[in-house]
C-alpha cells in the first residue's frame, strides 16, 4: 500500500497530478531514487509560487506525450524558460485519437484503449526510453495533457523495467484520482465547467477507473509476455534497460 501520498505528490496551484515516482520498492529489495521522474500534467497555467517551487526540482528534460495541436492550444509550459529541454513525443498521433476510437470503440478511458495505443508504433516508446537511458537528461517531467492516460502507461512501462510490482504500479496510477477535486475546483474558479459540465461529472472526468492499467498490463501479458518482453520485442535494449536500471535505483 502507497501511504506516502502527501510526500511525492506536489499540491501546485495551477498544475495537477505532478508527483514523484520515488520511494517504491522493487522485487529485489531496490528503492528508486526520489527526484529524479515527475510524472505531471500540463504545466502552463502554474501561478508565480508554482513556478518558484517547480524551479528547486532543476529539471533537466521535459518529455511531452501531447500532440502537436495541445501543445500549440495549451503551450509548452514554464520550463524551457527554466533551462530544460524540451522534447515532445506524441504517442497519440495526429488524426490518432479517432483511429483509436475505430480500433477499439467508445471506450473511455480503459486498458483497451491503452492497448491501442501501441498500435501506432514503437517509436515512442523507444524514443522514450533512449532519453531515460541516458543520466544527462536526468531529472525529467514526463507529461500529457492530464498526466493519467499517456503518462500513466509510459510510467507503468518505466517502473516495469525497474522490477517494481505489479501491485505498486497499479496503486501508482490510481493516485491520480486523489488530485481530481481540486482540478475540479481550479476549473470552476477560472473557465468555468464546460458546457454538459458540473463538478461531479468534472472529477469523474479528471480521474481514472480502477482497472485500466490492470486490464492494459493483462493484455500486454497475454499478447507479449510481459511489460518487459514486449519493450524488447520493439528494440529497447538490454543495455538501455540496465543503464536505466542504474540511473533510477538506488
Amino acid at each position: 500500500m502507497i501511504n506516502d501520498y502527501t510526500e511525492r505528490h506536489y499540491p501546485f496551484e495551477g498544475c495537477f497530478n505532478f508527483r514523484d515516482i520515488g520511494g517504491y520498492l522493487n522485487n529485489q529489495g531496490k528503492k528508486v531514487k526520489k527526484g529524479l521522474y515527475f510524472r505531471a500534467g500540463r504545466q502552463d497555467r502554474m501561478s508565480d509560487k508554482d513556478l518558484s517551487k517547480l524551479s528547486d526540482l532543476k529539471i533537466s528534460t521535459q518529455i511531452d506525450l501531447r500532440k502537436p495541436d495541445e501543445v500549440l492550444d495549451q503551450g509548452r509550459g514554464p520550463l524551457e524558460a527554466m533551462g530544460a529541454k524540451y522534447i515532445n513525443i506524441a504517442v497519440i498521433p495526429e488524426g490518432g485519437s479517432d483511429q483509436l476510437s475505430r480500433l477499439v470503440g467508445d471506450t473511455g478511458i480503459s486498458g483497451k484503449r491503452y492497448l491501442g495505443y501501441l498500435e501506432f508504433g514503437p517509436t515512442s516508446w523507444l524514443r522514450l526510453f533512449g532519453i531515460l537511458a541516458d543520466k544527462s537528461n536526468l531529472p525529467v517531467v514526463l507529461h500529457c495533457t492530464a498526466g493519467k492516460d499517456r503518462t500513466g502507461v509510459s510510467t507503468a512501462f518505466l517502473l516495469s523495467i525497474l522490477g517494481v510490482g505489479r501491485d505498486v504500479i497499479e496503486e501508482d496510477y490510481l493516485l491520480t484520482n486523489l488530485d481530481t477535486e481540486r482540478q475540479a475546483d481550479f476549473i470552476e474558479s477560472t473557465t468555468g465547467y464546460p458546457d454538459g459540465y458540473d463538478r461531479e461529472k468534472m472529477i469523474k472526468i479528471a480521474g481514472v477507473p480502477d482497472d485500466a492499467v490492470k486490464d492494459f498490463l493483462d493484455g500486454v501479458e497475454a499478447k507479449w509476455g510481459s511489460a518487459i518482453e514486449y519493450l524488447e520485442k520493439i528494440g529497447v535494449t538490454s543495455e538501455q534497460m540496465h543503464k536505466i536500471q542504474n540511473n533510477f535505483l538506488e
